[in-house]
């Protein structure tokens, strides 16, 4: 469970000075998730019967001190995040309130394997009102800005681990030149939208089916949350790393969420159509980051299996970029490296 003696002995001598309060039992410490950080979860039972997630994010490879902020930040907007209950910011470690163990994605898979329509339209209305709750109680302004240099940081993903270290492909100069006018287009319409808080990973996976008098969904893995473009979190919901969608049903939940968060003041455009541009274009941002960053877990980080969802992203990049006259030039640079057949599709 501990490769490093030194930090296995500092966590014991944490554990120890924090169970009484709890009544945690440290013999029922177990592995509860891994995620694609260097952050790991374990949970602890606790004598009255609860349970509690433990936190282990060894510095300097993780900070806590952003989790503990937007924690406060999703509770302070009436959202059902964990609660840090003990914390260790020197040494990475945290107690938390147990969210449970359902994932909204293992709800949503279930669901569509039972063909249960009403469960699935149930979770999804329940995230996008919680997405707007976040977007409208939030006090984005201590979070760090979503902004051009990062914007274009996440995009380099994509040519540095898939394009060349994943696929051993070398773009020519007018190739990437091609991909600098795409990446162009994609950063000036994230920064052409509203700014509100941005979860950042705003996905199934991160969500959780809690009762309803604890409010749901739970939220998590929200640490790198930014100030930054609107339509990015529910563009993250309705095309996912993990299952996807038919378009007709990623419209009507995008129309429900734009009429709602409309109705809620938040500042979208009138025409549903530019907003689901809008949506689209960050998408695709937000994919061929994505891209790059399954590669960097497989080469670099040693954890292949992110990289089978890369069929899933690809066709999901290339939808987006054969359907808008501007960013065609980056479907037919995307389909060499995917195998994709090219379609014509005007707009």
């Amino acid at each position: 469970m501990w490769a490093d003696p030194t930090r296995h002995a500092a966590f014991d001598t944490w554990l120890h000075a924090v169970a009484p309060a709890h009544g945690l039992k440290a013999a029922t410490l177990r592995s509860a998730s891994a995620d694609a950080s260097f952050r790991r979860y374990f949970r602890i039972d606790a004598g009255s019967g609860a349970s509690f997630i433990v936190m282990d994010a060894p510095p300097p490879l993780e900070d806590v001190q952003p989790f503990i902020s937007v924690a406060a930040l999703l509770q302070g907007a009436g959202l059902n995040a964990p609660r840090v209950v003990e914390q260790d910011v020197e040494h990475g470690f945290l107690l938390l309130t147990d969210l449970g163990s359902q994932l909204y994605l293992s709800a949503l898979q279930t669901a569509v394997v039972n063909g249960d329509t009403p469960v699935i339209d149930t979770l999804m209305r329940d995230a996008t009102a919680a997405l707007i709750q976040w977007q409208v109680r939030a006090d984005a302004s201590a979070l760090p800005a979503y902004d051009d240099a990062l914007l274009r940081r996440e995009l380099a993903l994509f040519p540095e681990w898939c394009v060349t270290r994943e696929l051993g492909v070398t773009w020519t100069a007018q190739e990437q030149a091609t991909w600098q006018d795409a990446c162009d287009l994609l950063v000036q319409s994230a920064l052409a939208q509203p700014v509100v808080a941005v979860h950042r990973d705003y996905m199934p996976r991160n969500l959780m089916v809690c009762a309803k008098d604890a409010g749901t969904p739970g939220i998590l893995d929200f640490q790198d949350a930014v100030r930054g473009p609107i339509s990015y979190d529910l563009a993250s919901l309705l095309r996912d790393a993990f299952i996807s969608w038919e378009e007709e049903q990623e419209l009507d939940w995008a129309v429900r969420y734009w009429q709602a968060a409309r109705k809620a003041g938040l500042p979208l455009p009138e025409d549903f159509g530019e907003f689901w541009r809008h949506a689209e274009w960050m998408g695709l941002q937000r994919h061929l980051k994505v891209l790059g960053i399954f590669c960097r877990l497989k080469h670099r980080d040693g954890k292949p299996k992110y990289s089978e969802d890369l069929p899933r992203f690809f066709a999901y990049a290339h939808k987006v970029s054969a359907r808008y006259n501007a960013l065609r030039p980056l479907s037919r640079l995307l389909e060499p490296l995917m195998g994709a057949e090219r379609v014509e599709v005007f707009r």
